[in-house]
């Protein structure tokens, strides 16, 4: 029994849980949040501005959340207060019903949710660096949690009705809120040694802001947009070009898959690899990943594709999150990460756009304009490392 409670007491075991619960809520919406707005009257053009407002909110609210993120105490206060807004702010949606108030209500929901991923990333990789646990096992169970959502929502609402919607994205909203509550404190103790603590040149955000440490940041955000455009457009190019619809939803989770597995996996191949190169090698599979996807290929081959999600954001994904913890002090740690989702953002929204222009004129073959983000990142990276050449893993 003690050994049991000696291992729900670790932090690590602790951050695990709320990371499980953080994408809950999110995978209710991606997969039903239309359907619902579309039942209530809402149009297309509508149910856009609903999902893009807030969007537009956190490039801003994420650089300010991140900022007194660092500046509090621990970064476990300022989490719980977004966890517990989050968990509160969706009863909103059950009093409304027309679109106004459902964009000011989703608004406040989005927001909420959506600025805490960047600071328990940023908390937890500052946790496992010094503790010498694995990062990777950690936020995989973020993954696992998203999964579990995406695959149980369909369940769900086909066994109780369209009307289960709404409580259930509350009762997970209000899970991550409980969660929150048991998360261990992510500091380290006063004067304890830290691998940022050896880098003061990035002591506030301004002076990280430098060509060779934004450079691999745009370079992941153009490999991350590129997963923008797959979430919401692969399916519709996909059966449009003759994709059987039994194989679109294994398609979508099995990159979901690959990146958990990827993540679990992590820590056997990360530590040799340096961050930059790990976002080098994301970007690099990312342009040959959309080169042969937009050739139109067999279904067994877009499974294969699709595999390679473990690379373009599970490696990426990594390699950005410690390229920002090895050369940033925890001074700045969640705004530093904060800026990197605001830059992943900006990029979504300017992809999304662009890419709607595309498909509506080249079909499949415009995710050759995807492979192009890839290969644009490929140079990011190397002109950075052309600047500053990587120091170990860093």
């Amino acid at each position: 029994m003690s050994s049991t409670l000696a291992r729900w007491a670790s932090p690590e075991l602790r951050a695990a849980v709320f990371h499980f619960t953080v994408f809950l809520s999110m995978g209710v919406s991606a997969v039903y949040l239309a359907i619902w707005l579309s039942q209530k009257g809402i149009s297309a053009e509508e149910i856009g501005i609903i999902n893009a407002v807030p969007v537009l909110i956190l490039l801003a609210l994420n650089l300010f959340v991140g900022r007194l993120a660092d500046r509090a105490s621990d970064w476990r206060n300022v989490i719980v207060i977004m966890a517990v807004l989050a968990g509160t702010v969706p009863i909103g949606l059950f009093f409304v019903n027309e679109f106004w108030g459902i964009l000011l209500v989703w608004a406040f929901c989005a927001m909420s949710s959506g600025s805490i991923p960047p600071v328990i990333d940023a908390a937890t990789v500052r946790l496992t660096q010094r503790n010498g646990s694995d990062f990777g096992r950690v936020r995989a169970w973020g993954t696992v949690g998203y999964m579990t959502a995406t695959a149980g929502t369909g369940l769900v609402i086909a066994w109780l009705g369209p009307s289960a919607f709404l409580p259930l994205y509350f009762a997970l909203a209000l899970l991550r809120t409980l969660a929150s509550l048991q998360l261990p404190r992510f500091r380290a103790p006063a004067r304890q040694a830290v691998l940022a603590e050896a880098l003061p040149e990035a002591a506030r955000l301004r002076d990280a802001l430098k060509p060779w440490f934004v450079l691999p940041l745009i370079a992941f955000a153009l490999v991350n947009a590129t997963h923008s455009i797959l979430a919401s457009f692969a399916a519709l190019v996909w059966y449009d070009n003759g994709v059987p619809e039994a194989a679109i939803g294994p398609l979508i989770a099995v990159s979901a898959a690959a990146e958990a597995v990827m993540m679990f996996a992590w820590k056997r191949f990360g530590g040799r690899v340096s961050a930059r190169h790990m976002i080098l090698i994301a970007a690099a599979v990312t342009v040959f990943r959309w080169a042969v996807m937009a050739l139109n290929p067999p279904v067994a081959v877009l499974f294969a594709l699709q595999l390679l999600h473990a690379f373009t954001y599970g490696v990426g994904y990594f390699g950005v999150v410690h390229f920002i913890a090895n050369w940033t002090r925890e001074d700045i740690a969640a705004e530093a990460q904060g800026f990197a989702f605001v830059l992943q953002q900006a990029m979504s929204v300017i992809a999304l756009i662009g890419f709607g222009w595309l498909v509506a004129r080249f079909g499949i073959t415009a995710f050759f304009g995807a492979s192009v983000f890839g290969a644009i990142a490929v140079v990011c990276v190397l002109v950075s490392l052309s600047i500053r050449p990587a120091k170990d893993t860093r």
